[in-house]
């Protein structure tokens, strides 16, 4: 007899996992929209400001940031009982990535100068929030993975808490791997920008 049990449970502000319909699976369900915040401004000054002004909130922190990805996981469990035994049945795991980015308004008005930074910053905000997807992308896979790999237990009571468990851990693991990323970013960030500079400067020149 196959049934199946759905997981509600919500994790943090972002990271949500719920109830989809039963699919057995082999690979998660993965979806990225884009969605863009714009500014104004006519100088480096005016970009940083509207930047701190208009950026993505994060519930988290409570602060603005140049760009944001919202993350949204799902996805249930099938069980199948036979017998004194209780075994996974198909495990469909989904994400939903939503990337936010800046759009500046008087791009097409600006000196070369500040266009040539401001393409070099929005090129970099956007590498940094596509990675942050592609991190939510591994661990949905190595979730569903997992969940495949379960042995099955005496009962399906058994073998839901040890679904509840791994998934508890996995989301804890993908937030722990994208804090690291954030923290690693900042601190060189510095050090990237004057590095793609010069490599952007060194391009236009040939």
């Amino acid at each position: 007899m196959s049934s199946s049990r759905t997981l509600h449970r919500i994790f943090g502000a972002v990271f949500l996992l719920c109830a989809f319909p039963a699919l057995a699976s082999a690979e998660p369900v993965i979806s990225k929209t884009y969605s863009y915040f714009r500014i104004g401004g006519r100088t480096a000054d005016d970009l940083d400001r509207e930047l701190d002004k208009r950026g993505p909130e994060t519930h988290v922190e409570g602060h603005r940031h140049p760009g944001a990805t919202q993350i949204k996981f799902g996805g249930d469990v099938t069980y199948v009982e036979k017998g004194n035994s209780c075994s996974i049945g198909g495990v469909r795991v989904t994400l939903r990535t939503k990337i936010i980015l800046p759009r500046w308004t008087n791009r097409n008005r600006a000196t070369a100068d500040l266009g040539f930074i401001w393409d070099t910053l929005s090129a970099d905000i956007k590498r940094h929030e596509e990675r942050h997807a592609e991190i939510a992308r591994n661990h949905a896979r190595q979730m569903e993975r997992d969940l495949l790999a379960l042995r099955p237990e005496p009962n399906c009571d058994a073998l839901e808490a040890k679904v509840a468990v791994l998934t508890r851990e996995a989301l804890a693991s993908h937030d722990a791997d994208q804090l690291r990323f954030d923290q690693v970013e900042a601190a060189n960030f510095d050090a990237r920008m004057t590095r793609l500079l010069q490599y952007r400067m060194q391009q236009r020149g040939r």
